[in-house]
C-alpha cells in the first residue's frame, strides 16, 4: 500500500510539472532568454503586427533585421509599405505612398517598437521589467511555451504590462504590449536567423528626391 501511495505521488507530480506554467523558475527562465540574445551579433526575422484599439484592429506583416549595438530595421510590405529604420542615433519612419518620411533622434523617440530594444541583447529582463512573473492565466500560441508578465521601466507611463511568449528553446517568439488607453499591438516573430551577415548600409535612411523630411527634433 505505501509503495502504491508513494507511486501515485510520484506520478501525480510529475503530471502537475507537466502543466503549463506549473513550477517555472522565472529568473532561471529569464537568465536563459538574456544569454540567448546576449550573445547575438545581428538577428533576421518574420514579424506580424496586430493592433487593437480606438474601435478598430489592424494587422500588418514584413521583416525585421536587429543589429547590435542599437539597429533596426522594420520593413512593412502587406498591407501597405512602410519602412521604420533606426541606426542607433536615428530612426526613420518612411511612409512610401505619402512621399514623407519622419526623422527622430532614438533618444526622444516615443515608439512602441523601441521596448523591443532587449531583443539585441543590451539589457536583461528582469531589470527591464518590473515584477516579472508568469502570466498562467494568458493563452500562448504554441502549447509548451511560457508567457511572462512584466512593466517596461522606460514606458510605465504609457505600457500597462507586457507579456512575452517563451518557447522551450529561449525564442521570444511573441510580444503583447497593453497600453493605458486599453489599446493592444502584439508582435509575433517567425523564422528567426540569429548571427546573419548584415551591412550596416541596412540601418541607413536614404532620402528618396522628392519625399517631405519631418524632422521631430524637439530639442532644436
Amino acid at each position: 500500500m505505501r509503495c502504491l501511495l508513494l507511486s501515485m505521488v510520484v506520478l501525480f507530480s510529475a503530471l502537475l510539472s507537466a502543466l503549463p506554467g506549473y513550477g517555472t523558475d522565472v529568473s532561471a527562465l529569464a537568465s536563459a532568454v538574456d544569454a540567448r540574445y546576449d550573445h547575438l551579433r545581428s538577428l533576421q526575422a518574420d514579424f506580424t503586427e496586430i493592433y487593437t484599439g480606438a474601435g478598430m484592429a489592424r494587422t500588418e506583416s514584413g521583416t525585421l533585421w536587429l543589429k547590435k549595438p542599437g539597429k533596426m530595421r522594420w520593413e512593412y510590405r502587406s498591407p501597405r509599405q512602410k519602412l521604420f529604420i533606426s541606426d542607433g542615433k536615428e530612426a526613420w519612419f518612411y511612409l512610401p505612398a505619402e512621399r514623407q518620411v519622419r526623422k527622430t533622434p532614438v533618444r526622444q523617440l516615443d515608439d512602441l517598437r523601441s521596448p523591443l530594444a532587449f531583443l539585441l541583447g543590451k539589457t536583461h529582463l528582469e531589470k527591464e521589467l518590473q515584477g516579472l512573473s508568469e502570466a498562467t492565466d494568458a493563452q500562448p500560441i504554441t502549447a509548451g511555451d511560457v508567457i511572462l508578465r512584466g512593466v517596461p521601466q522606460a514606458m510605465a507611463d504609457r505600457v500597462n504590462q507586457v507579456l512575452l511568449e517563451i518557447t522551450p528553446d529561449h525564442w521570444i517568439c511573441r510580444i503583447v504590449l497593453e497600453e493605458g488607453d486599453g489599446a493592444t499591438t502584439e508582435y509575433r516573430f517567425g523564422d528567426q536567423k540569429p548571427d546573419l551577415a548584415i551591412a550596416d548600409q541596412q540601418f541607413r535612411f536614404t532620402i528618396p528626391e522628392g519625399v517631405e523630411v519631418i524632422d521631430e527634433n524637439f530639442g532644436q
